[in-house]
Formats: C-alpha cells, sequence, structure tokens
C-alpha cells in the first residue's frame, strides 16, 4: 500500500465534493492525489438507427479529449497537488483497478434511486464491494433538506468503510 488517494470525477456536483475531501485528507496524511476520470464509448445504448448528432457524441477522438479536457479543469480547480489520470473503460471496473496499492478510494454518490440503480448499476456501491483499500463514498451536497427526518439505521457491508 502506498500513500496515494484515488479520487473518482465525472464532473458531478458529488464528484467535486469528493474530489475536495480527497484533497484535504491527503494534506491530512501527506499523500498524493490521483483524480481518475473513466471514459468510454457506450455503443449498446444505441438501438436501431442512429442521427448524425448522436454518430458525432460517439466520436472516440472527441470523446477521449472532451474526457481530457474536463478532466484538467477539474484538477486545475483544486488549489493542491494532483495528479490527474485519463483512463478508457467502465468507472466501475477503472476504479476498482486504481485502488489497488491505494491507501483510500474515494467516489461521489448521486443517489440515482432504487430504480436507476438497478438498471446503470451504482459506481459508489461496486466500489465498495470490491475495491482493494477502504472506500470513502461523498453524497451530493444538498441531497437531505435539513427539514427532512434522517432515520439512522446502521451499515452493514463485507468490506472495509470510513
Amino acid at each position: 500500500m502506498d500513500d496515494r488517494i484515488v479520487v473518482g470525477v465525472d464532473g458531478s456536483p458529488s464528484s467535486l465534493t469528493a474530489l475536495r475531501w480527497a484533497v484535504d485528507e491527503a494534506k491530512l496524511r501527506g499523500a498524493v492525489v490521483e483524480a481518475v476520470l473513466a471514459w468510454h464509448v457506450e455503443y449498446s445504448m444505441v438501438i436501431g438507427p442512429m442521427s448524425a448528432a448522436v454518430a458525432a457524441g460517439m466520436d472516440r477522438d472527441k470523446l477521449r479529449e472532451d474526457s481530457r479536457a474536463l478532466l484538467e479543469e477539474l484538477v486545475g480547480g483544486t488549489g493542491g497537488d494532483v495528479r490527474a489520470v485519463l483512463a478508457e473503460g467502465d468507472a466501475r471496473d477503472v476504479l476498482v483497478r486504481a485502488s489497488r496499492d491505494a491507501a483510500l478510494l474515494v467516489v461521489g454518490s448521486r443517489g440515482a434511486g432504487p430504480i436507476r440503480g438497478v438498471l446503470l448499476g451504482s459506481v459508489s456501491s461496486y466500489c465498495v464491494h470490491h475495491a482493494h483499500c477502504p472506500v470513502v463514498v461523498i453524497r451530493e451536497p444538498g441531497r437531505t433538506a435539513p427539514s427532512e427526518p434522517v432515520e439512522h439505521k446502521p451499515v452493514i457491508t463485507p468490506g472495509p468503510l470510513l
């Protein structure tokens, strides 16, 4: 295990919060941060004939460069020493691979809900169950209104959680 904190980023509010949290935690630990953005062309989402706009959006080179630009923007806004890692593949697999020999994996959670979570799968849930190191899941900012009652239930997982 090394002094490396891996954080998954995608530009969502929860991933930005996770990135800031990871940078702060790295300062406390004297660790380095790797911000990992996974990209891939999702051909399986296309059913039937596709429009020119859809086909243009599936240009691998453009998608990779757009992802690289987003990653550089996210890392540049941290104010910390963060290494940008752009990886092709499904985010779940990329982050679990990146967690090998890491001290910590940090991911955001958008709270997609049960239906969307079942259909698409939850990256954060997958990482909690398959990562090679402890995982911190950061919820999307403002997901729970202060006036809503919060029922505290114990969390039981098969792996390490922080």
